[in-house]
């Protein structure tokens, strides 16, 4: 298991910028929010009511999720209307041109401080990136969720069935839920246009992977079972200007 190499706080943005990626401490991620480790474990029991995602081309039952969708404007949060996912081809070759419509967020999880808190924060690191200020943000994000529980009751568990891809978002941000009984899972970051690549295990709870989708591509290994039940919990989110993917051909 590679140990990672974490990105202080205060370097986030200029990694980001100038890596492609930054890896947070779960320390640090809190930090970032402006709670306490607590308060983002309150959304924890919620990945309990996940539902099973049931648009998988290998015709797999390891996935279970919920996807809701947002607006961020400086520090402000906006759910929209509950609408589909989509992504094209040419970002996801296996389940790209469907429009996936998944179970919504939870309301009870959404109205929880540590949602709100802990989204607009990261959409602030993602503005500094790109050399905004909260006050000169020309545009709003428009930001998805998605929960996701990779489990292992078939035996192998594929958190990124579609291998090692961009998004075609801005930003995109993996943040370690759980992961009980289970091995593999490894994280992969790769140079989209060169040779350079970093491979490292998440193992604690709510450290915090932030990519640059223009200037990397990612992917999570498959997860084996060490006990009953094993399985690996993400919060994905990702961040993208000028509207949703589809937002114009969703019906």
């Amino acid at each position: 298991m590679t140990t990672p190499i974490y990105t202080p706080l205060a370097d986030a943005a200029d990694a980001l910028r100038q890596n492609g990626y930054a890896l947070l401490q779960p320390q640090d991620v809190a930090a970032l929010a402006g709670l306490p480790l607590a308060a983002l474990n309150d959304l924890i029991p919620s990945w309990d009511a996940l539902e099973l995602d049931n648009y998988l081309k290998d015709g797999g039952r390891y996935r279970r999720r919920r996807h809701s969708c947002f607006v961020q404007d400086g520090r402000q949060l906006t759910q929209t209307a509950h609408r589909a996912h989509w992504q094209p081809l040419e970002y996801n070759a296996l389940h790209g041109g469907m429009h996936r419509l998944f179970e919504p967020v939870q309301p009870a999880t959404v109205t929880l401080p540590a949602w709100p808190a802990l989204i607009t924060a990261i959409g602030q690191v993602c503005s500094a990136a790109r050399g905004r200020s909260a006050a000169d943000q020309p545009a709003p994000w428009y930001v998805e969720a998605h929960q996701f529980r990779i489990d292992t009751t078939d035996g192998i568990g594929r958190p990124t069935p579609e291998g090692a891809h961009r998004d075609g978002v801005d930003f995109v941000a993996v943040l370690l839920v759980a992961r009980e009984g289970i091995k593999g899972g490894e994280t992969r970051v790769f140079e989209a246009d060169g040779p350079n690549g970093k491979r490292f295990t998440m193992t604690v709870p709510w450290t915090m992977l932030l990519l640059d989708d223009a200037t990397v591509i990612h992917e999570s290994t498959p997860i084996q079972p060490l006990a009953a039940h094993g399985h690996r919990d993400t919060l994905v989110l990702t961040w993208r200007t000028g509207g949703f993917q589809g937002q114009e051909s969703s019906p």
